[in-house]
């Protein structure tokens, strides 16, 4: 059965940083490309960051560039992201997800997120 559990979450002081761990079992993590969204309160899901199955390519979306950066360990089955100089605008529920092609079409596969709340 894929799972995907998020950790790491918590509250900091903006300016400070945190790193996200999401542990993959289930599948052949090492095959499957990783992303990172987050949902702030009132606002539409986002897509944060995107990493390939090796790790050899990341994307990061503008709003976090310079802050954050994604990897993982794929003898870990995790990936992770950090988060540093964070913003008050970063507050949101922080997702890990997979694609998956299944005959033919494509099923993504989340995590239950984890919480981080940056405030003063």
């Amino acid at each position: 059965q894929v799972q995907l559990v998020e950790s790491g979450g918590g509250l900091v002081q903006p300016g400070e940083s945190l790193r996200l761990s999401c542990v993959a079992s289930g599948f052949t993590f090492s095959r499957y490309a990783m992303t990172w969204y987050r949902q702030a309160p009132g606002k539409e899901r986002e897509l944060v960051a995107v990493i390939t199955s090796a790790g050899s390519t990341t994307n990061v979306a503008d709003s976090a560039k310079g802050r954050f950066t994604i990897s993982r360990d794929n003898a870990k089955n995790t990936v992770y992201l950090q988060m540093n100089s964070l913003k008050p605008e970063d507050t949101a529920v922080y997702y890990c997800k997979t694609r998956m092609l299944v005959r033919g079409s494509a099923l993504d596969y989340w995590g239950q997120g984890t919480q981080v709340t940056v405030s003063s």
